[in-house]
């Protein structure tokens, strides 16, 4: 046979065989094309479609729904929040996750820590969500958050003993302006005090209060001004007001000022029974204060689901599931770092944070970003987090893009083509984060 025509026969051979592989190619394909077309293509082109109409979908109404998305107050807000969300939680979550990864390499119990810290991504964002909730609760008998930070401010600083105590008008004390009360009439040398309060919660009254005494004229009435601060309240009623009945506790620790012509000369603590002592040498003639830090109200803490917190506070709970998978990739990317170039550049002198910023951080660069865009692309579709965590009152404030896109969609005042508009809003922020992310893999492939 000629050799050009074996020459032809083989390229018919290889011709008919690249055909039927490209047919077995297609046939293996379409379904899963056929997938992507009904659940992917046709939602993202109805979307689009959809949001040029109005609510009831009849009348075109052109960029009117993507106008409302920067003129309505709660869809620019929305806007915003997923600004802020896009820029602080994947950076933070890659930085503790970077942190968590190198200084985990030092320490023996590395991988009980890993796995602790990435634990939380085993819990759903609904779980994490009510998780969150509890802990940002203001009460800090509740809220763990407000728990630890009343206890560090009560570490330097002073608590109330008494909040929201005060004396009745027929009590010998007045108001004196700031939240003090002083006596109506100067204390005399030889002549009993009687400071009664009343509004002292019993969960308030401090562990060491006794049973009030009658303020009584000791035998050194000439050298001292003594009195009883006290609780005038009986539990039950049946209590007479200024007199000391037996029920009535002392308020221990009420700190009382004796004030001159503006200037405080002298001052004394009421013991367990109430009672205090003040020389007269000092405080004869003058009034008695009650100063306000007797009566601050108790510091509860910080809202932190309030207006100006609610965002942070949602990104701390995203920051807490993330963390740990942007720490397990970014220790798989480390465990590849070639160890020599570590050694060398410390043995040419260079110390830990020259290692760390000059070696470790360049040579992780592609694993860096991409727990970066991975995180950017989740953050965008961030819903149920901000739907569990954010209060009713505050949901406004906290509103993202993804949250927006339920509220406008569904229930009683559902507006389907501005809830279009969100959606395709969102695919086009995606679109730049996910044609990056492409680039890359495809400039890695080449290598």
């Amino acid at each position: 046979m000629p050799k050009a025509t074996r020459s032809n026969s083989t390229n018919k051979g290889t011709s008919t065989s690249n055909g039927n592989s490209r047919a077995v190619a297609a046939g293996f394909l379409l379904p899963a094309l056929l997938l992507l077309g009904a659940l992917v293509v046709y939602p993202i082109g109805y979307s689009v479609q959809r949001s040029f109409f109005d609510r009831s979908g009849s009348s075109f109404v052109g960029l009117d729904n993507y106008v409302a998305l920067v003129t309505d107050d709660s869809l620019r807000t929305a806007v915003q929040n997923n600004l802020i969300w896009l820029v602080l939680a994947p950076a933070v979550a890659t930085a503790l996750g970077l942190l968590f990864a190198v200084l985990t390499e030092r320490v023996r119990w590395g991988t009980a820590f890993k796995l602790v810290v990435f634990m939380p991504m085993a819990i759903s964002m609904l779980a994490a969500g009510i998780i969150f909730r509890l802990v940002y609760e203001q009460d800090p008998d509740r809220g763990i958050a407000n728990a630890v930070w009343v206890g560090v401010h009560d570490t330097f600083a002073e608590s109330s003993g008494f909040p929201r105590a005060r004396p009745l008008p027929v009590h010998p004390l007045t108001a004196a302006g700031g939240g003090a009360y002083v006596t109506k009439e100067a204390v005399r040398a030889g002549e009993p005090v009687r400071l009664p309060l009343v509004g002292v919660a019993p969960g308030r009254m401090p562990k060491e209060a006794r049973p009030a005494r009658e303020p009584t004229a000791s035998p050194t009435a000439a050298d001292t001004i003594s009195g009883t601060a006290w609780l005038d309240f009986t539990k039950g009623g049946g209590g007479k007001p200024n007199v000391v009945d037996p029920a009535e506790q002392g308020l221990a620790g009420l700190r009382i000022e004796a004030v001159r012509d503006g200037t405080v000369v002298a001052t004394a603590t009421a013991a367990a029974d109430g009672t205090f002592t003040l020389p007269a040498d000092r405080a004869d003639g003058a009034v008695l204060r009650l100063p306000a830090s007797n009566f601050r109200e108790q510091y509860n803490g910080v809202e932190w689901l309030g207006p100006s917190l609610v965002t942070p506070a949602v990104i701390g709970a995203y920051v807490w599931m993330w963390a740990g998978f942007a720490m397990v990739l970014i220790g798989a990317g480390l465990a590849a770092v070639p160890r020599e170039l570590l050694e060398a550049a410390r043995v040419d002198g260079a110390n830990e944070w020259q290692v760390f910023r000059r070696i470790t951080v360049p040579l992780l660069a592609p694993v860096l970003a991409v727990v970066l865009v991975t995180l950017m692309i989740n953050v965008l579709k961030v819903f149920d987090l901000v739907f569990v965590i954010a209060p009713g009152s505050a949901q406004d404030d906290a509103n993202v893009l993804a949250l927006q896109l339920y509220r406008s969609s569904f229930g009683t005042d559902a507006d389907l083509g501005v809830g279009s508009a969100i959606a395709v809003v969102l695919l086009l922020l995606v679109l730049p984060v996910m044609a990056v992310n492409i680039r890359r893999i495809r400039r890695e492939t080449r290598r």
